[in-house]
Order: C-alpha cells, then structure tokens, then sequence
C-alpha cells in the first residue's frame, strides 16, 4: 500500500476516490515511564520511554489506516494526517487519516 501526505502519487493517476479511512490508538502512560518522566523533568532530556510509547502508537494508528484502506479495496491514501488528543489523565490517542483512492493501472 502506497501511502503519502502529498495529494497525489507522483508517476501515478488517481481513478478513483474511495473514501475517508482512519487508524487509531489510544495509549496509556505506564508507571515505569511516569517515574523515569519526573525524573526526566528535573534534569532536562529527551523522555525516551514517552518518545518509544508514542512511536509505536503511531505505527499501529498506520498500520490500522492501511488495513481500512485495503478493505476499501484501496491502491494508495493520498493526503494522510496525524492528530493527537489527549482522552484522560494519562492516555493519548493517536489518530491518523487520510483519502483511499484507485490508481490507473
């Protein structure tokens, strides 16, 4: 699957447009990481157990996107975007969306 935050797919021609597909996650903080975080937050840094937890939110919020798109009987998402939201205290969502389209063969 061919995916892009560009409008279109250079070299390809859009032949049809599907639809909207969405992926998303929602990922709760873990009490591990909260503590490494505060400690984190006294002397600076990059909170790398935050940055992990979020790097994989991501990849599954796409991988979700692209599994929407192929039951659509997608060829390509044009136009894909990433939002975050915070749900509660401590949980994330991420959500990514974009446009499914047929690419002339």
């Amino acid at each position: 699957m061919i995916y892009s935050t560009t409008e279109s797919i250079p070299g390809s021609e859009i032949e049809e447009i599907v639809g909207v597909v969405t992926g998303n996650v929602v990922q709760a903080k873990h009490i591990g990481r909260d503590i490494m975080a505060s400690l984190k937050s006294i002397v600076g840094g990059e909170i790398r157990g935050y940055t992990e937890m979020l790097t994989e939110a991501r990849d599954i919020a796409v991988k979700r996107l692209i599994e929407n798109a192929n039951e659509k009987g997608a060829d390509a998402i044009v136009g894909i975007r990433f939002t975050t939201s915070a749900i509660m205290d401590g949980s994330s969502e991420i959500m990514v969306f974009g446009t499914a389209v047929k690419l002339k063969k």
